[in-house]
């Protein structure tokens, strides 16, 4: 069945590849329908992977090999939330690790340039912190990073 709202993502013949990472790297993720093309059309020929349904971390997505005419932009990003330094580590480390690129703040970029905010729990709760001072040093602390570090985000908590 599908979703009534569906992120359709275009990829340049790779949504498969790319799905299949997603599917093994984010706990419920996972692969759903492959649809080939019927016939030949601008950018592929018949029997090539057109769309696939796919799922990550419980978000419905299509991948759509539309071709090389439009690129992923930071303007849109998955935001992950990660309990602990150690999955933290692990996606992030997966996304850069494997083509990606690592940016500011927790973010980074995918081998197929799509971009994700790898952001721990207590990131997210010290920059909510009903404190004034206490916001303020987590948000200082989290500028000065690539990949959050959730040591220094506790004790910038803790002043």
């Amino acid at each position: 069945m599908v979703s009534k709202n569906t992120i359709c993502l275009w990829f340049n013949g790779t949504a498969l590849e790319a799905a299949q990472f997603y599917a093994a790297t984010f706990p419920d993720s996972a692969v759903g329908q492959v649809f080939r093309a019927p016939s030949d059309y601008p950018v592929g020929k018949q029997g090539d992977v057109l769309t696939v349904a796919f799922t990550v971390a419980g978000v419905s997505c299509i991948g759509l090999n539309g071709g090389p005419a439009f690129q992923h932009s930071p303007a849109f990003s998955f935001q992950i939330a990660t309990d602990d330094q150690q999955e933290t580590d692990r996606l992030w480390n997966a996304i850069v690790g494997n083509g990606g690129q690592p940016s500011d703040c927790g973010w980074c970029q995918d081998r197929w340039g799509l971009s994700w905010q790898i952001t721990p729990r207590v990131l997210t709760d010290g920059l909510a912190d009903p404190d004034p001072a206490v916001a303020k040093r987590v948000f200082e602390a989290m500028m000065t990073m690539g990949k959050i570090d959730v040591a220094a985000i506790e004790a910038a908590r803790r002043g």
